[in-house]
């Protein structure tokens, strides 16, 4: 889920870690940033750092100043500071496992031609796993086989909290799925809890069992990243998707190795919102070592925010009207959006051209506010344009059940959790990616490399705003790849239920091409689980079992 305040006017605390290669700021922004940073111990860092930028392209200083000068308020708010959540390390007999990177990254193998090689790929020795089992009996979240535990690596000092769930049919065969939030900043837990686990939590904090969960025929691992989100903690920090990616295939890789009996089934990266960033990166990492344990077979965006080029020209007409459901704003309100329209994607493509932090902030700033800004003010709830806001500060009650219910100590103990508390989402990690220019990269540049390996499912419920649908198709077709004329020829047709619920029934539209697909779910809001959980288990398992991958 998306971060509706964070989003929309949270200009970003700034962050000392640029974004890595591929997408790699300039050195005299790193030098800027750190030393900035240095000199302002958390005071005014914007003072300082001014007195830093004196090597920017005159494009770049225009347009951080003109965004500085429309969104005084937003910018002013900018830190260095993220703190560091509270927490206690327990005992290392806490603990049912422990996989360490390094004795992996030391296993060495002799290839078919005789030469010594690592078993397997990465740079996993400053990382370790440790696992417990968790009772079923003691939360009753669901009756099958649980793992939780964390990710560490000790160097960095990050930790990453997972929880691991059987599938409820064979898990000896079935698939295994990796579910991501998004925010940035986010917890998995939302999707655990709200979405697409087992169990929901009722308003009495009592744990509800959900039949639709995803886990029917698949086991599913609900992943806190990045760290400082959730139960995952780090006196350090991450800013960027790139970073994070690496822990992700750490975490898989150690996983796996740890228990080899789900390494051999298919494997999947699922995910919404920000992970429309996170997972063509995450994916990219894994694809790109050759010697892995991760059987990768796909990838599935729903909701997603990935070309930000394309997709922030449509909001206007989800919000007026032309998205399927009548209109959020008035003609006014329309009518500011498409004059601020060619500023903000005039800025979007700087950032797409120099991949800089000091272009693609001001973009995130800019088009937030000036495209995204006017739906925001309606009270109109930002993921599903049929209702209003309620409850939380995200616009649903059942985050703050699931916040109190994972705040309890019997849960906590049960988990093994680390952290004093756990928060639905973390501002600070969420301004800290936009405030390293992690916003507008254009990450859909590395789907293609994807696509020419494993399929791609774009789905998208179609009452949402924040990440329409209108925008994730108009992404999909845009893309350039071999297959896209042949994908932009492909006719949509209609998706009805045939495993579950009323069969025969219109639950919505797609259309594929090779390895790419795009589906469009009827009267699905950002969160397709928790609006259409038939419709979402019909399309998961069919996608699963090959049903639309190309040849």
């Amino acid at each position: 889920m998306k971060v509706a305040s964070a989003l929309l006017f949270g200009a970003a605390a700034a962050s000392v870690t640029p974004p890595q290669q591929v997408l790699q700021a300039p050195q005299v922004i790193q030098d800027a940033f750190k030393s900035a940073a240095g000199k302002a111990a958390g005071s005014k860092p914007l003072k300082y750092l001014q007195h830093e930028l004196k090597h920017l392209t005159e494009e770049a200083r225009q347009s951080w100043d003109e965004v500085a000068m429309m969104f005084p308020e937003e910018m002013s708010k900018a830190s260095f500071i993220s703190s560091p959540k509270p927490h206690v390390k327990k005992a290392h007999s806490t603990w049912d496992y422990h996989t360490s990177g390094k004795d992996i990254q030391d296993v060495w193998v002799t290839n078919s031609e005789g030469v010594k090689e690592r078993e397997l790929d990465g740079d996993l020795e400053a990382f370790k796993l440790r696992t417990k089992k968790v009772d079923p009996a003691k939360l009753g979240v669901d009756k099958v086989k649980q793992f939780s535990g964390y990710l560490d690596n000790e160097e960095d000092d990050k930790h990453l909290f997972y929880w691991f769930f059987e599938s409820r049919n064979d898990p000896k065969n079935d698939p295994v799925v990796l579910w991501l939030n998004g925010g940035p900043g986010c917890s998995s837990l939302t999707g655990l809890f709200m979405e697409l686990g087992p169990s929901s939590i009722t308003k009495k904090g009592e744990v509800k069992y959900n039949p639709q969960s995803w886990n029917a025929n698949a086991s599913v691992i609900f992943l806190d990243q990045p760290v400082n989100v959730g139960y995952s903690y780090s006196g350090s920090s991450v800013s960027n998707t790139i970073a994070a990616g690496k822990d992700v295939y750490a975490l898989l890789t150690l996983f796996f190795k740890q228990f080899p009996q789900y390494a051999t089934q298919p494997f999947h990266i699922s995910g919404e919102s920000y992970a429309g960033h996170y997972i063509p990166v995450f994916a990219s990492e894994i694809l790109s070592h050759k010697k892995r344990n991760i059987n990768l077979q796909s990838v599935l965006i729903g909701n997603g925010l990935t070309d930000g080029l394309t997709q922030y020209p449509l909001y206007r007409p989800m919000a007026c009207g032309d998205g399927g459901w009548p209109a959020v704003l008035s003609e006014t309100e329309c009518q500011s959006m498409d004059n601020a329209l060619p500023r903000c994607l005039s800025l979007i493509e700087s950032c797409y051209n120099s991949e800089s932090v000091w272009s693609c902030v001001p973009a995130s700033i800019y088009c937030n506010n000036a495209i995204i800004g006017p739906y925001q003010k309606t009270g109109r709830n930002p993921y599903d344009v049929r209702r209003d806001c309620k409850g939380s500060n995200l616009c649903y009650d059942e985050l703050d059940w699931i916040s109190e219910y994972l705040n309890r100590k019997d849960v906590m103990d049960a988990l093994g959790v680390e952290v004093s508390k756990y928060d639905s989402c973390n501002f600070d990690i969420n301004r800290n990616f936009l405030f390293a220019g992690d916003w507008m990269q254009p990450f859909h540049r590395l789907v293609p490399g994807i696509l020419s390996q494993i399929p791609v499912l774009i789905y998208a419920g179609d009452a949402d705003f924040i990440c329409n649908w209108l925008g994730n198709n108009a992404w999909t077709n845009a893309l350039e790849w071999p297959g896209q004329k042949a994908f932009q020829k492909a006719t949509m047709v209609d998706l009805e239920l045939e495993l579950y619920g009323e069969k025969g029934k219109n639950i919505g539209a797609v259309k594929s091409a090779g390895n790419f697909t795009f589906m469009r779910l009827h009267a699905g809001g950002h969160m397709v689980p928790y609006d259409q959980p038939v419709a979402s288990l019909e399309f998961l398992n069919r996608w699963l079992s090959g049903e639309w991958f190309g040849p």
